[in-house]
């Protein structure tokens, strides 16, 4: 008799991969979705609040390159250690998917602790570092410093998170991120407007949201009758395991390290060219393209387990069936978030109650960013399908093509000719360079497959 649980895994291997990559993915896209609604929650309310407005939204933006950091420890371990997850289960080695679970928790502790000391020491030098300005310092400061802390509870989650999504519980994994949002929703308001604590409010809402989905996570690893269930001696440091987390996890790391420092140039280039005024319009424009983004990442992280089993089962027609597949639902993603840019920005702006400039630079940043988000989607779905397959150098390459090769000179260049509109134009660009690059090593990849098949 086959238990309920090793079904989850088998069908990995069985179940058509068009039908699997949906079961998997549409409970990520909503979970990675919630992420990027917890700094839309907050953007809105905040863009309402009393005395906060234009600015307050400003600051938020500025924290973007120190939350892309956070979040990036997390997608180092988490992404990490779902992809050795997924490739052990495909190995049928369960104890050592334990140890990976385990060695994952302490790592993300111990990673987020070090950050969050390091932050608090130089606040004051890293707010300015990233584009603050005399109008938006104060309303960053008082949110990171009270947002800070709950990153700990941040980085286990998405860990975990990611792991039960690739272990065969992706509605589970849905279910514990929206419980968090909801409880953002419920939260933000009663610390922003019953008790009047303005960013302090929103950020203490934002990570009790965090702790309570948390708390959800831990129950379902801690109980007994799931095959993956968590003890105290699997929590020991074992290098080995870390490193092995650490080498498929980078890429993903890195592309949020990229963001960040992009993040940070593209802050400072604004100020520049175009004062607070542009660093809020940014944030606006970016606020809505990343929902689209976590999309897409969603999208990839429902492919990551099949793909992942499979390849280490050496099933390699069921790899690119999903490869193929996935890539053309991602493009399909990326041209609705075009359309959405193109069409409708006023009525997505609108929300955050911005002020009539406000709302006119952010729209033209809106359209001007969303022109190659059909390519992203292709981009992303590719990068991703090299950390599914342990290449992690491959996905490391196409990162740094498109964060530092292309994006960070085009900056400096584009502005010269364009203005502030050389800035917007500069993210398109790099997402057209890249996805080219990247399509021809994902050829090169797949012609090496079909020795695998003939084999």
């Amino acid at each position: 008799m086959i238990l309920p649980e090793a079904k989850k895994i088998t069908e990995l291997e069985t179940k058509n991969p068009k039908n699997l990559l949906w079961q998997y993915a549409i409970p990520a896209i909503i979970g990675t979705a919630v992420i990027a609604l917890y700094n839309i929650i907050d953007s809105i309310y905040i863009g309402h609040g009393p005395d906060l407005g234009d600015h307050a939204i400003g600051g938020l933006g500025i924290l973007l390159p120190v939350m892309n950091l956070i979040s990036g420890l997390g997608m180092l371990v988490g992404s990490g250690a779902s992809a050795r997850v997924s490739i052990l289960l495909g190995q049928k080695d369960i104890e050592g998917a334990r140890k990976v679970i385990g060695n994952s928790i302490t790592l993300a502790i111990l990673l987020t602790t070090t950050f969050i000391i390091t932050t608090y020491i130089f606040t004051n030098k890293i707010l300015y570092a990233v584009g603050s300005t005399e109008e938006t310092f104060f309303f960053a400061k008082e949110f990171l410093i009270y947002y800070l802390p709950g990153n700990v509870f941040l980085t286990v989650n998405f860990a975990l998170n990611n792991i039960m999504r690739a272990s065969g519980y992706p509605k589970k994994a849905m279910y514990t991120m929206l419980i968090g949002v909801f409880a953002n929703i419920l939260l933000a308001p009663v610390f922003i407007f019953i008790m009047d604590w303005g960013m302090k409010g929103a950020a203490i809402a934002t990570n009790l949201s965090i702790m309570i989905g948390l708390s959800v996570v831990l129950i379902h690893f801690l109980n007994k009758k799931n095959p993956l269930s968590l003890k105290w001696n699997y929590l020991r440091w074992n290098s080995r395991i870390v490193w092995s987390i650490i080498n498929i996890g980078f890429a993903p790391f890195f592309m949020l390290l990229a963001a960040s420092v992009v993040v940070f140039f593209i802050n400072n280039r604004l100020k520049i060219f175009g004062g607070s005024i542009a660093i809020e319009s940014y944030t606006l424009a970016n606020r809505l393209i990343m929902v689209f983004i976590m999309i897409l990442v969603g999208l990839t992280q429902g492919m990551q387990p099949i793909i992942g089993y499979n390849y280490g089962a050496k099933k390699m027609d069921r790899v690119k069936q999903t490869l193929n597949y996935t890539i053309k639902t991602g493009i399909l993603i990326g041209s609705v978030g075009l359309l959405v840019g193109i069409v409708l920005p006023d009525i997505v702006i609108k929300p955050f109650n911005p002020s009539a400039q406000l709302a006119e630079e952010a729209t033209t940043a809106l359209k001007i960013m969303t022109i190659t988000l059909p390519l992203s989607g292709l981009q992303m779905v590719i990068s991703n399908f090299f950390q599914c397959i342990g290449k992690a150098l491959y996905s490391f390459f196409l990162s740094m093509t498109r964060q530092f090769i292309i994006l960070i000179p085009a900056l400096f260049i584009l502005p010269k000719f364009y203005g502030i509109d050389g800035i917007w134009y500069s993210i398109p660009l790099s997402d057209l360079v890249s996805t080219l690059l990247a399509v021809i090593i994902l050829f090169i990849q797949l012609n090496h497959l079909k020795k695998l098949e003939i084999r």
